[in-house]
């Protein structure tokens, strides 16, 4: 219940970030790039791993690779981003995993909405290494996907908050047996700029 209590209170946020007014000049332009750093937490959401907790923290580099298209609200760009992700800790109830991860696939939407709050769309995976299996009992290796809805706070100046709500799921793709695997839902805040494209 306090997962969909966020998760509705984001929503509100995010779709009354599609009709704020006043341009504001930092955000995503065509042809500029994301730069971010940025930390989550979070916890399982299924059976035995609703106690495992996940904190995780890292940095973004992206690329805005469009100009805005698309139709009325749903007008955005597209970026395409990589994330390092040095630290990456997964809080079991029978040992805790230290790790670090890479995200080479990160898709997203960012809405033009002509405002100061920019809302997106982030999907994307990766592969995580950890110094003990997750869960207990399967594997070291593991993939990660997951997808975001969130928002940029832009301040009018460079720097750029950033805030979503995720959905991950962490799993050995069958590497070994069992594969349970696990669903987590997190809260991610971040700090960046978006850069000006070169002309």
């Amino acid at each position: 219940m306090k997962a969909f209590g966020i998760l509705t209170i984001f929503c509100g946020l995010f779709f009354a970030g599609l009709v704020a007014p006043a341009r504001a000049q930092n955000g995503p332009m065509t042809d500029g790039n994301e730069i971010e750093f940025w930390t989550t937490g979070g916890h399982g959401t299924n059976g035995i791993e609703q106690h495992t907790g996940v904190w995780t923290a890292g940095f973004r580099y992206g690329w805005v690779i469009s100009s805005p298209f698309g139709p009325g609200p749903l007008r955005g760009r597209f970026e395409y981003a990589v994330d390092a992700v040095p630290v990456f800790v997964v809080f079991q109830p029978t040992n805790t995993a230290y790790g670090a991860a890479i995200n080479p696939l990160a898709l997203v939407w960012n809405f033009d909405t002509h405002g100061r709050v920019v809302p997106y769309l982030d999907l994307g995976g990766g592969m995580l290494f950890t110094n003990t299996q997750v869960p207990a009992g399967t594997s070291r290796v593991n993939f990660t996907t997951a997808g975001g809805v969130g928002l940029h706070f832009l301040t009018g100046n460079k720097w750029t908050w950033t805030a979503d709500v995720r959905f991950m799921h962490i799993s050995n793709a069958g590497l070994t047996n069992p594969n349970p695997g696990i669903n987590t839902v997190q809260l991610r805040l971040g700090l960046g700029w978006f850069t000006r494209p070169n002309k």
